[in-house]
């Protein structure tokens, strides 16, 4: 199993507490994000993780240069010298992947799912891109996952939700997949692939209700320098 990392975060939100760093290498109890996010993977069936990388890239380069001992799987990367968007950071890692898919993984949240298990899900029905959901209750702060059995039908904007489900941002995206075929090389992984694949339910969503956070504001921040450490 291979995995792309997308790894090229700006971190805007967190530089009041972290400084002028990606937003994957923001420390958690003296660590990198990144090493935990690593240290998970490396308990599945994966032999090897391409990080998607762009903004100061040469910090994540040189961290990984210095520890990749630590992890029992081959790390590569893919760097996005210009901004291509989150569906041009894919597409850019997928050119990397010799298999034909890959896991995805948002390098600023933490959903912590059996990934082998989604993999066979997603393989089992034949699916072509697939999001790991997570149930949640009284949200806001995320847009509202639709489904039927396990079809993805819409994806609602943010707004207050009394219960649903929400993208947990990790996927299995096929390698031959027609939508990344005819988008420029800056594209929206969300808006220009998600959304209309939605519309024609090619898109297979399964539910995992496990731990789910997101660093990306500093008060989750905070909750993951006192949490991230219990569990991995």
């Amino acid at each position: 199993m291979e995995c792309i990392i997308l790894a090229g975060g700006l971190g805007t939100r967190l530089r009041s507490v972290v400084g002028d760093v990606p937003k994957c290498m923001a420390p958690i109890a003296d660590k990198p994000y990144l090493y935990y996010l690593l240290q998970w993977t490396g308990k599945y069936d994966v032999s090897r993780v391409v990080l998607s990388v762009g903004y100061l890239h040469e910090t994540i380069v040189n961290w990984v240069a210095e520890h990749k001992n630590l992890f029992n799987f081959v790390i590569d990367f893919a760097v996005d010298n210009e901004p291509l968007g989150t569906g041009g950071g894919i597409r850019l890692a997928l050119d990397k992947i010799n298999s034909d898919k890959a896991v995805v993984i948002n390098g600023d949240t933490f959903f912590d799912i059996d990934i082998d298990s989604f993999v066979k899900q997603h393989d089992k029905c034949n699916s072509i891109l697939s999001i790991a959901l997570k149930p949640m209750k009284y949200f806001n702060r995320y847009g509202n996952v639709l489904i039927n059995d396990s079809i993805i039908t819409d994806f609602k904007e943010k707004d207050f939700c009394d219960e649903g489900f929400i993208n947990g941002g990790i996927y299995v995206v096929n390698k031959e997949n027609s939508f990344f075929d005819r988008l420029p090389a800056k594209f929206s992984f969300e808006t220009d692939v998600l959304y209309p694949m939605a519309k024609t339910g090619m898109i297979r969503g399964f539910v995992f209700d496990n731990y789910f956070i997101d660093i990306g504001i500093p008060e989750d921040y905070t909750h993951a320098n006192e949490e991230l450490v219990k569990i991995i």
